[in-house]
């Protein structure tokens, strides 16, 4: 990708990386592509200007530019023009159109909140960055085979009801305002795990590793929660060419930031509504704005009923 000429100087936001365990913003400026390490914090100060462009497609040999330099829609979390969405690789294999690649996956169970638990999988190789991809609080890995083996079982897991293959990121902010204790999310998934081996092997699925001992890993203090959410913060909706971003950023969540700014309460943003603008650094930027904001807050605790 390249940036327009007549903008001078900017970078293209490509996405927030997790390399490593850390989390890493990463962006091109059509020659070159950077990281910035995203640490609890960072003072940014940016200005958004578009037309904000297709970022491309992950392909078996790496990253693909957008050979069209295609426009996409201002809003939304979807950066990636129709052609690169069929040719990107994970989306190929979200979508089921690769069967089998010859290489090992990994089935694993993501807790997000009681009652909300995923089954997902994810190639051997990359390790657990699908689960700090999504922000899962408390996960673990629960059997290996080949893609086609692993991605029966986990139709089987979610078509029993025993967790479900897509939970969208809307459902999971609520949950971090009050989490239960780390015990009690160990338990809950160590649980699960113990429901799903026990359908695998009723089911007979022979090409699977069961991993019965996995140790559970637990992200909350990674991901800053341990004290929970903001009582009350603006949830960025929407970005618009022109649009400002100052503030103090905490550690990353996922792909969602909190941004402590000091013109109102802080702000959480989904790192994709980024993908695809310019980011120029903005240090006469006092404040935000140019965005569309929903407002969230704490529920008020229950109170005992008088009658």
């Amino acid at each position: 990708m390249h940036q327009d000429q007549d903008q001078g100087n900017g970078w293209t936001a490509t996405g927030l990386r997790w390399q490593g365990g850390a989390p890493r913003l990463t962006a091109t400026d059509g020659r070159e592509r950077h990281d910035r390490p995203l640490t609890d914090g960072l003072a940014v100060a940016w200005r958004i200007t578009g037309p904000r462009r297709c970022t491309g497609a992950h392909t078996e040999r790496g990253h693909r530019p957008c050979p069209h330099r295609a426009e996409v829609a201002p809003e939304g979390t979807t950066s990636q023009c129709p052609s690169c969405q069929n040719a990107d690789r994970g989306l190929q294999l979200a979508r089921d159109r690769i069967l089998d690649d010859g290489r090992d996956y990994r089935l694993y169970l993501a807790w997000f909140a009681p009652g909300l638990l995923k089954v997902g999988l994810t190639a051997e190789e990359r390790g657990t960055v699908r689960l700090l991809e999504q922000a899962a609080l408390t996960w673990t890995f629960v059997a290996r085979g080949p893609l086609p083996a692993v991605r029966r079982a986990e139709l089987a897991v979610a078509h029993a009801k025993l967790a479900r293959e897509r939970i969208p990121a809307a459902a999971k902010y609520p949950a971090w305002w009050s989490l239960p204790a780390p015990a009690e999310r160990h338990a809950a998934i160590t649980a699960a795990r113990t429901r799903v081996h026990r359908l695998l092997t009723e089911q007979g699925h022979d090409q699977l590793d069961l991993l019965t001992d996995h140790p559970v890993a637990d992200q909350v203090e990674l991901f800053g929660l341990t004290g929970g959410a903001p009582d009350h913060y603006q949830q960025v909706k929407a970005l618009t060419d022109g649009a400002r971003l100052a503030g103090r950023l905490r550690r990353p969540i996922g792909a969602h930031l909190f941004l402590d700014r000091p013109d109102g309460p802080p702000l959480l943003l989904d790192t994709r509504l980024l993908t695809g603008w310019t980011l120029r650094a903005d240090p006469a930027a006092t404040g935000c704005d140019g965005l569309a904001l929903l407002s969230r807050a704490r529920p008020a605790a229950e109170q005992d009923a008088l009658f």
